[in-house]
């Protein structure tokens, strides 16, 4: 476990250092001009704050579309089929719909796609690193991490750049989305990943209608209850999933703090003292902590309709699933080398204490939860493969 996070800490390390490094020293062709100053349009409801940018990389439009083509681009794999689109798919709400992902050379993965709705107004990245808050440094970790390989791209840097550059439209793409002397480079092309990822946003789902723009008839009277079940001090969902992107690990430009937290839902209890799988034990990797053992990020609930299966290993496969898990306080594994009851975990949030549900209630919680699927955030055009060709 040692050596696994030395080289996941190396890995990071390098990888900041090498977009740093590349940023000065890999480009090879100057440019023309540069426009990179248009004002980005978020095109939210009047309802939603807009998130925290880093000042560092503001939203352009030229950014936004160059990073909608690097995000879809399968030469930024090594083995030229795999892109960041591979494991997170529009019509999934940027998820991929297996247990674990799978990369570039077919290594499983021992975590499951996270989405990509809002990541913006997420203040922490990732499952399980609490060190992770930049879109920019985690776009380095899928494309240059060895463990697991994502990309694979670790060790090929000057050969991308150069394709990069000698790519016509690439080259003017860059050119208009930074003002640089040289501006294809890693640090830029990262920036521009993490700008198209910023501009997935999701807050027309029908809940939203209904919750914030007063179309009372927009969601089911089951969804209704749902809501309010959702809500109650009896299941508690609210207090991890909370706000308006039903996560208690956020941030955006009305918020006075940032919000982190993760939790430990007695998913696990494999030798009766609260281990986790080795291969996934939470944010103790990164802490050391033992009372970080199992502790999870809550992911976004906005679009969980489309994104199963769920839990940072995708081990539970229906949203009825997942509610009969905190409904029992904790998953129960009779057999096997996961085996325990995981309500008796030591290391189990206080919030995960179980509760009584009747299965029509059960069926109005799913109601309220499927009514946070956004159709138009996996139709939207402005977030798919500029690849493929134009629906008329």
């Amino acid at each position: 476990m040692g050596d696994r996070i030395l080289h996941l800490l190396l890995a990071f390390v390098l990888s900041i250092c090498l977009s740093i490094g590349l940023s000065k020293a890999m480009a090879t062709d100057g440019h023309l001009t540069a426009s990179a100053s248009s004002e980005y349009n978020w095109n939210l409801p009047e309802w939603t704050p807009k998130p925290v940018v880093p000042e560092n990389n503001p939203m352009t439009a030229e950014k936004v579309e160059l990073g909608r083509h690097l995000f879809y681009e399968p030469r930024l794999s090594i083995t030229g089929k795999y892109s960041c689109a591979s494991c997170h798919k529009q019509s999934l709400a940027f998820t991929d719909g297996k247990q674990v992902a799978l990369g570039s050379t077919n290594e499983s993965h021992t975590r499951n796609s996270m989405g990509l709705g809002n990541v913006a107004y997420n203040s922490v990245l990732t499952w399980a690193n609490p060190l992770i808050t930049s879109l920019e440094n985690q776009a380095l970790i899928p494309i240059f991490g060895e463990h697991p390989i994502e990309m694979g791209m670790v060790g090929q840097e000057q050969q991308m750049i150069q394709w990069l550059q000698n790519d016509p439209n690439y080259r003017q793409m860059f050119n208009q989305a930074f003002t640089d002397e040289q501006p294809v480079n890693v640090d830029n092309l990262t920036k521009a990943i993490a700008s198209f990822q910023r501009s997935l946003v999701s807050f027309r789902s029908p809940y939203d209608r209904y919750r914030y723009q007063g179309e009372t008839n927009a969601i089911s009277a089951a969804a209704k209850r749902g809501e309010r079940l959702f809500n109650s001090e009896r299941t508690e969902c609210f207090h991890c999933h909370s706000g308006i992107n039903f996560s208690d690990s956020a941030k955006h430009e009305n918020m006075a703090f940032t919000q982190i937290a993760f939790h430990n839902t007695g998913l696990y209890n494999i030798d009766g003292n609260g281990s986790y799988p080795p291969q996934n034990i939470g944010i103790k990797e990164i802490t050391q902590e033992p009372k970080d053992m199992g502790r999870f990020k809550a992911p976004s609930l906005r679009n969980i309709a489309l994104t199963a299966p769920y839990m940072h290993d995708g081990s539970v496969a229906t949203l009825s699933e997942a509610i009969a898990h905190y409904q029992a306080g904790g998953r129960t594994i009779t057999q096997g080398e996961w085996a325990g009851v995981g309500s008796t975990s030591p290391y189990k949030s206080g919030f995960i204490k179980g509760f009584t549900i009747t299965p029509a209630e059960t069926a109005d919680l799913i109601a309220f939860l499927q009514s946070l699927t956004d159709e138009d955030f996996i139709t939207n055009p402005a977030y798919s493969d500029p690849n493929l060709p134009t629906v008329k």
